[in-house]
């Protein structure tokens, strides 16, 4: 009887133990989430979007399209044409939209794309890249040179 109970004792012990285990926060979801909050203290709009086709990110399965970082900003008074933009050797390339933004240079890193339309300018990025939010300040400025093209 003795090793019944020993037994039933260690394995609620167990339990306990990993549910606790269970509930710690991954450090990276951690990251992400602070990097997301400082983003909209900044008025960076972040957000979680299925990558667009003509991005070219890889899908996530032949069926279902990845998931994809979106941070924006909005410009109330701006009328912006539609342009689609890829990066290309930290370059963009026009994919659809004004030429003038071809070639122009990009510092940032782990950007897919940036897109512009009416009042917002937006990029797709790798938010892997950067878990720290060291860019967030540049990302803004960024977007909002683009603007003023």
């Amino acid at each position: 009887m003795d090793n019944v109970g020993i037994w039933v004792t260690v394995v609620i012990v167990i339990f306990v133990v990993g549910s606790i285990f269970g509930l710690r926060v991954n450090p990276r979801e951690k990251a992400l989430g602070i990097m997301r909050d400082k983003a909209r203290k900044i008025a960076l709009h972040p957000r979680l979007v299925a990558a667009p086709d003509w991005t070219n990110i890889p899908k996530a399965t032949e069926n279902r399209a990845s998931m994809v970082a979106y941070y924006s900003v909005l410009i109330p008074e701006a009328r912006l044409p539609l342009m689609r933009a890829l990066v290309e050797e930290q370059k963009l390339r026009v994919v659809h939209g004004d030429e003038k933004f071809n070639d122009l240079p990009i510092a940032l890193k782990g950007i897919y794309a940036i897109d512009m339309q009416a009042n917002c300018v937006g990029l797709y990025w790798d938010e892997e890249s950067d878990l720290r939010a060291t860019q967030l300040e540049d990302i803004k400025a960024y977007l909002h040179s683009l603007a003023e093209l």
